[in-house]
């Protein structure tokens, strides 16, 4: 399939091509702004994503010693690396064939424009629920006990700040992120409405008892809480590319991109069935 210079094809000036194509070398940008996993997904990673892996890093706690300890052992702790190898496994595409027939009747920038936000709601989907997918697969269940939903979601607050062992001794609830399906963010979105002095005059829940809150479409399980971070989705994304098809009055519109997905701190993402939305 040869490549076509986009200039012939469509347009007779620069100015008009340039802004085409930043729109459409934007998507990636915007799915990058846009989906859940991006603003909860961990990014201390060492290595290059364009090599096929990478290594992420998990949160872990410092343990004070004695004044003197140093000097006496001749050296200090060790700093544990707690890391963890992310293989950039799943290759997917976009590869859309658009007619010179629709480009005439459409015009160009709108048609492009269009199919560009539909690709950037395909590569969210895809990437929200791969990671809620693992978060889920890597996480444990936290048993309940409560019974109205304020205190349901404070006690899986709670079940990963109190989390204790050999990483990490808590966790500050500014490190946390709550992520619940549309009928429990509706629910909890009605309590603090009801309250007689709301937190920020009952318009905003996208934080919790000082927890960010998600409302998630795409993940399998009432409420999911973990540390911003438990999870590690490194991704790459070739900017479009619009070919001429041979023998044909048509263009073909790609996106490659390759991600993987991998549980970096499961022992601090907890998961619950809450009574109040499954009852």
């Amino acid at each position: 399939m040869a490549k076509e210079d986009a200039l012939n094809i469509f347009l007779s000036n620069g100015s008009t091509l340039d802004t085409l194509m930043e729109s459409y070398a934007e998507v990636v940008d915007m799915v990058q702004k846009s989906s859940i996993s991006s603003q909860l997904k961990n990014v201390n990673i060492s290595g290059d994503p364009q090599g096929g892996s990478v290594e992420v890093r998990r949160l872990l706690t410092a343990v004070s010693q004695a004044y003197g300890t140093a000097r006496t052992a001749g050296e200090g702790d060790a700093i544990l690396n707690g890391g963890v190898t992310v293989n950039l496994d799943i290759d997917k595409e976009i590869v859309e064939e658009i007619e010179w027939k629709d480009i005439e009747l459409y015009g160009i920038s709108d048609l492009l424009n269009k199919r560009a936000k539909n690709h950037q709601m395909a590569m969210i989907r895809e990437l929200d629920t791969a990671f809620f997918t693992e978060a889920v697969s890597a996480g444990s269940e936290e048993t309940i006990t409560t019974s109205t939903i304020e205190d349901q979601i404070e006690e899986l607050i709670q079940s990963v700040e109190t989390t204790s062992n050999n990483n990490v001794d808590g966790v500050d609830r500014d490190m946390i992120a709550v992520s619940v399906t549309p009928a429990v963010y509706g629910q909890l979105r009605n309590y603090i409405d009801s309250l007689p002095n709301p937190v920020n005059g009952g318009v905003d829940v996208k934080r919790f008892h000082d927890v960010q809150i998600f409302s998630n479409t795409r993940q399998s399980v009432d409420a999911v809480a973990m540390v911003i971070g438990a999870v590690a989705q490194p991704v790459i994304a070739n900017v479009y590319k619009m070919e001429r098809i041979p023998l044909s009055n048509a263009i073909a519109v790609e996106l490659f991109y390759s991600y993987g997905t991998a549980a970096v701190m499961p022992d601090l993402i907890k998961y619950a069935t809450l009574s109040s939305v499954s009852a």
